[in-house]
């Protein structure tokens, strides 16, 4: 599943489907944030749908490329909250639960449209298989982002998600990284680090939503 070769088939599809990604992982981080009380994601311009506002250039390409990757940083006002590391872990989260969503809707919606009727009156195989292409590389897309954005290093979601769970001073020990965080973070991506984690990730994720979709199908009366 995640040992397809890219040919340019494969990168016209991952354009559209990062792009996506990364634009309501990064809204859904403003939505949360200016639901907690914060108005500056709207200050800034980033409750949007336009992809521009929220990329960052050299994350875009890795995550067309290798699958993670990151956006630009949707900037909040933890003062705004009523209890602020609360209110960090609920932003940080936001962003990688959408991208779950996305996965298990474009799954779901998959299932629906073309394999339930496929079993009934026949689709084309080329139409299943582009379906099913696409299909899969836009879940496996949606899931690498999010299973990376879990990792806990600063300024990735997950350490404002631990952060939560931390007393005061291993919170602001592990907030003091943020500066090398993405240094960490190149360097464990070119190591291979990440391969194997992500990878590890991805498929528990996959193949739970796949069994969740099935079992989802199996109430409905089709």
């Amino acid at each position: 599943m995640l040992g397809r070769l890219f040919d340019i088939r494969t990168l016209l599809i991952n354009v559209p489907i990062t792009l996506i990604a990364l634009t309501l992982h990064e809204l859904a981080h403003g939505w949360v944030s200016g639901k907690l009380g914060d108005p500056t994601p709207k200050r800034d311009g980033r409750m949007t749908l336009n992809p521009l506002a929220h990329l960052d250039v050299l994350g875009t390409i890795l995550m067309i490329f290798t699958g993670f990757g990151w956006a630009k940083p949707v900037m909040v006002n933890p003062m705004y909250y009523k209890d602020r590391k609360k209110g960090m872990a609920l932003v940080g989260l936001a962003g990688p639960v959408m991208n779950m969503l996305l996965a298990f809707a474009a799954l779901l919606l998959f299932t629906l449209v073309f394999l339930i009727p496929n079993m009934k009156i026949g689709i084309p195989d080329e139409l299943m298989s582009t379906a099913s292409y696409v299909t899969q590389l836009f879940v496996v897309r949606n899931l690498c982002f999010a299973v990376f954005n879990f990792i806990p290093i600063p300024p990735l979601d997950g350490s404002r998600i631990v952060t939560m769970f931390l007393p005061d001073r291993a919170y602001y020990k592990l907030m003091s990284i943020e500066r090398y965080g993405m240094i960490i973070i190149m360097l464990l991506s070119i190591t291979g680090v990440f391969d194997a984690v992500i990878g590890t990730g991805v498929n528990a994720l996959y193949r739970g939503m796949v069994y969740a979709v099935s079992g989802l199908v199996g109430l409905l009366p089709l």
